[in-house]
């Protein structure tokens, strides 16, 4: 066991004790991964009808290696069709687990085997995109840890997978869904937790460095952050190393985290043992809420933010600005119509948002072409304009992008895949359309997607 090994298993022992444990699914034993019913105490009373992949435990961290091959055979233990997707990794396009658009839906009883290996570094995460609002609502939402090939020297290594539930006053599930929500800004829940805990105490090493990874698994909100500490600095942004500085968030200017974006910081913990760092919300209408705290333990370390060196870049391709180019791109809403057909894999039974004015006709709509086909190896840039009040986690699947204006908002050059577009706001991003097959396009506020804000890029 080399010290990265000891280090993430010493994460999953102490830092994520009773949450989740965390599974080694690199370099090529292959891993069973059992979607199945399962139960947890979420608040006072155990929940039941969760969806994970242990009976009585949050779906776990997986980790892998970048350039290392990875097997994962997806087994569905439920009575619902399922597809499992690898949100942000640049991977094969019959890998992706989009039903109809990479693969058909996995029944129940059935299995997909799952085969790729990273070319990236960094947090990630995986959920259903079959039945995707109820299996996500339900729990199905897992951190995937892709580590470097290099140690990059932190003494710790700990996920926050921050994510709310819709309970009754007796913790039995509320609707998933509102007609109401889904039109505006989505459903939202009331037991808001991280690791599946309300207010989790992790055990970290005193004066130690701390990669604190933080991942919005949610269906719906969007989490205003900060930390009560200031010796901690931004790393990485959606799996990417960032390239310039980022201004670390605080209470006066908290860092917006929309579902499906993740954010790593490196946390230089307290000098005295028993001393604590928050991680805070800032939600509306409540004082900052503590949504987890590290606390030190042990003698101290004695280290220094300093002696971390800035992480490897991506083998990512950069666009040529000067030679991209354009495409439109208008996300609003849209006249209530048919549901979408979504064959086996779910609908809300509304259509009220669209792409270029364009509900998704549905995962299983026949006909449906892709909403732009771009050519292998150009760069393009796609001018996204958000038409209603409401904002927008845009994802893009197996591409990686980067903003490079907004009307707004000064926005960095980080490498992305999700970009959280603001009320009235339009924003530029630039890629390389560098892997090849359809690639879908949609609001990560998962009842938007299913009510029509969706699509597909070709890259032919």
């Amino acid at each position: 066991m080399n010290r990265r090994e000891f280090l993430l298993g010493s994460a999953a022992s102490a830092g994520l004790a009773g949450a989740a444990t965390w599974i080694n699914a690199a370099p090529s034993q292959k891993r069973e991964l059992t979607i199945q019913p399962a139960s947890f105490k979420l608040r006072t009373r155990r929940t039941m009808d969760m969806v994970s992949l242990s009976p009585d435990a949050p779906p776990p961290v997986l980790l892998g290696r970048q350039g290392e091959p990875m097997q994962l055979r997806v087994i569905n233990g439920t009575e619902d069709y399922t597809a499992m997707h690898w949100h942000g990794l640049r991977i094969p396009n019959a890998m992706d687990g989009v039903p109809y658009l990479t693969q058909m839906p996995i029944a129940g009883g059935e299995s997909f085997d799952y085969e790729f290996t990273p070319p990236d570094a960094g947090t990630y995460w995986y959920h259903p995109h079959c039945m995707t609002m109820a299996q996500m609502a339900h729990g199905l939402t897992g951190v995937m840890v892709i580590a470097e090939a290099e140690d990059p020297g932190f003494d710790a290594d700990q996920v926050v997978n921050l994510r709310d539930f819709r309970l009754d006053e007796n913790d039995a599930f509320l609707p998933y869904s509102t007609a109401r929500g889904a039109a505006r800004s989505g459903t939202f829940g009331n037991v808001i937790t991280a690791n599946w805990r309300q207010a989790p105490v992790y055990d970290q090493p005193t004066g130690g460095l701390v990669r604190l990874r933080l991942v919005n698994s949610d269906t719906t909100r969007i989490y205003r952050l900060y930390l009560s500490t200031d010796t901690a600095r931004i790393m990485a942004w959606d799996g990417h190393p960032v390239e310039v500085p980022v201004a670390l968030p605080s209470a006066q200017a908290p860092l917006l985290l929309g579902p499906g974006q993740r954010v790593d910081l490196a946390v230089k913990m307290p000098a005295h043992e028993g001393q604590t760092i928050e991680l805070l919300a800032d939600l509306p209408g409540q004082p900052g809420r503590v949504m987890t705290q590290l606390r030190a333990v042990g003698r101290d370390l004695a280290r220094d933010l300093r002696d971390l060196k800035p992480l490897p870049a991506n083998p990512v391709s950069r666009p040529d600005l000067a030679k991209a180019e354009v495409h439109d791109f208008v996300f609003g809403w849209t006249p209530e119509g048919r549901a979408p057909d979504d064959g086996y894999c779910g609908s809300l039974g509304y259509s009220f948002w669209s792409i270029n004015r364009t509900p998704w006709a549905g995962d299983a709509a026949r006909d449906t072409g892709p909403l732009a086909t771009l050519e292998r190896g150009k760069s393009y840039i796609l001018r996204l304009r958000n038409e209603s009040p409401n904002l927008h986690p845009i994802h893009l699947h197996g591409l990686a992008f980067v903003p490079i204006r907004s009307n707004r908002r000064q926005l960095p050059p980080l490498m992305t895949d999700t970009i959280l577009l603001l009320k009235d706001e339009v924003v530029e991003i630039a890629l390389v359309a560098d892997n090849p097959g359809d690639w879908a396009f949609h609001c990560h506020v998962i009842e938007h997607q299913k009510t029509g804000l969706a699509g597909f890029l070709r890259v032919t």
